[in-house]
């Protein structure tokens, strides 16, 4: 067996077991699997030609439109902590958790209003949302597209 050796940057405590550690570090920030399916539905809806993680907007939206001026974030329930799944916190470290989640919430409020500030329109898809149907939230999309 391989054994593997983790970099820790820090932010987050260390972690009681090895395998915690694992799991957290394979989380990704891009490309997941709510941001494929939805972008798939979008161009097989005709809706190409969006941009990704669109440094020029305010927060980079996962997908953005720049054109129409619209920005699309995927967000993942358990990081961004969706209010249709009210997932709990972790059990141990939870302080550090809650504030984390916190400053989160507050983050992502806060690139909404600038987008909004600067004539954008946002939608926030929920990972469970695209799970259960990623048809709606393309059609959603679209009915902006069409305006």
């Amino acid at each position: 067996m391989i054994e593997m050796s983790y970099i820790r940057d820090g932010r987050a405590p260390i972690p009681k077991l090895e395998s915690t550690s694992k799991v957290m570090s394979a989380n990704k920030g891009k490309d997941t699997k709510p941001e494929l399916l939805l972008r798939k539905a979008l161009r097989e809806m005709g809706l190409s030609g969006y941009r990704l993680h669109w440094k020029r907007a305010v927060g980079h939206p996962d997908i953005a439109y720049p054109g129409r001026k619209i920005a699309i974030f995927v967000n993942g329930c358990y990081w961004h902590r969706c209010p249709y799944c009210d997932l709990p916190l972790p059990k141990s470290n939870i302080e550090f958790w809650a504030n984390k989640f916190k400053k989160n919430i507050e983050r992502d409020a806060e690139k909404k209003r600038k987008l909004e500030d600067d004539g954008w329109t946002v939608l926030v898809f929920w990972e469970c949302q695209i799970k259960e149907n990623v048809q709606n939230c393309a059609k959603k999309v679209k009915e902006l597209w069409d305006k």
